[in-house]
């Protein structure tokens, strides 16, 4: 299993400007002593390089790419009440891109079938022209639009499981049938998007999944709409790569959530994704969003890596009496369900 990690991810660090800023180093510190500890087998360690220039330019301006960097150059400040950056952080969101992109790579050439970058500052809430919710540019969206632009991908799978809607990797693909984008989020919550109706716009219309869970939601809700909506859309629509926005912010310790999931919560569903990709013979990628309460942050990351590994079974469950059924009764005219 690929394993992209940077130490310029530590240097970004948003709580020099707004102490008590739940977007610091302490994350990734935590889930790097928690994968010194786990007994995780075959772990290809390896370095994320910086993003290529031309690779933020697939899906942001360039007027935006040279925003940030002018931005961190001169010191940094506040772009947003919730997104702040300091001299370190262009280089640091330079190789939270980069690595997301090594791992694609590595990926299509099938170095492994699966992988996990540990990276920050995130990436899901960066539109095409602004920085927003703690995320400078869309890590997950620049991956997959390297797949399709360079590495032969016709069609790729994003699954958003992060608490908050991933406005950003919606509005860069909604008009495209090339990705779709699958996203379970806390309905309510930050930025406020993502709401079941929004299937896409045009040529995309079907291919935006947006599937909002009331607060409170636990592990049946959000593992019946994997299972029972996400999997089977992705056996319909058959992309060559699956990638997962990682986040684990609804976990039920998190302070910027109201969601109930367990740490072995993310194992869980992480079995069901590996198993989608397995079988479409596609391999399945995780790149890093939120998780903000460092320790089960850490514990639900080791979770999610093994369970790629290939550690549990995906265990079926029958749909909550809920949700489930009102969303796939939405979806039901355009995907089997």
């Amino acid at each position: 299993m690929i394993y992209i990690h940077s130490p310029t991810s530590l240097a970004h660090d948003p709580g020099a400007l707004s102490p008590d800023h739940p977007d610091n180093p302490s994350r990734l510190v935590a889930i790097e002593a928690a994968m010194e500890t786990a007994a995780l087998d075959d772990l290809l360690r390896h370095e994320a390089p910086a993003a290529r220039p031309h690779d933020l330019r697939r899906v942001h301006s360039h007027e935006h790419v040279a925003f940030i960097r002018d931005l961190c150059l001169t010191g940094g400040g506040k772009i947003d009440q919730d997104t702040y950056v300091g001299e370190a952080s262009y280089v640091a969101a330079l190789h939270a891109a980069g690595g997301a992109c090594e791992l694609v790579r590595m990926l299509m050439a099938r170095v492994s079938d699966v992988g996990f970058c540990a990276l920050r500052p995130a990436g899901h809430h960066a539109e095409r022209d602004r920085a927003m919710g703690f995320c400078l540019f869309n890590n997950t969206a620049i991956a997959a639009e390297l797949a399709i632009d360079e590495l032969g991908a016709r069609r790729v799978m994003v699954i958003d499981w992060d608490v908050h809607h991933g406005n950003g990797t919606a509005e860069i693909f909604r008009h495209r049938p090339d990705v779709l984008f699958c996203d379970i989020h806390q309905a309510g919550l930050f930025p406020g998007t993502g709401a079941l109706a929004d299937g896409g716009s045009g040529p995309g219309r079907g291919y935006t999944v947006n599937l909002p869970v009331p607060a409170g939601s636990d592990e049946e809700v959000w593992l019946s709409l994997l299972e029972h909506v996400i999997v089977p859309i992705g056996l319909e629509y058959r992309p060559e790569l699956v990638l997962i926005s990682a986040g684990f912010d609804a976990h039920v310790a998190d302070p910027l959530a109201d969601c109930r999931l367990e740490s072995s919560s993310f194992g869980h569903m992480a079995c069901h994704v590996r198993e989608l990709g397995a079988a479409l013979d596609a391999p399945v990628g995780a790149i890093l969003e939120g998780g903000y309460d460092p320790k089960t942050l850490a514990e639900s990351t080791v979770a999610t890596i093994a369970a790629l590994q290939g550690r549990g079974t995906a265990d079926s469950a029958a749909p909550d009496p809920l949700v489930t059924p009102r969303v796939a009764s939405h979806l039901g005219h355009r995907w089997t369900l």
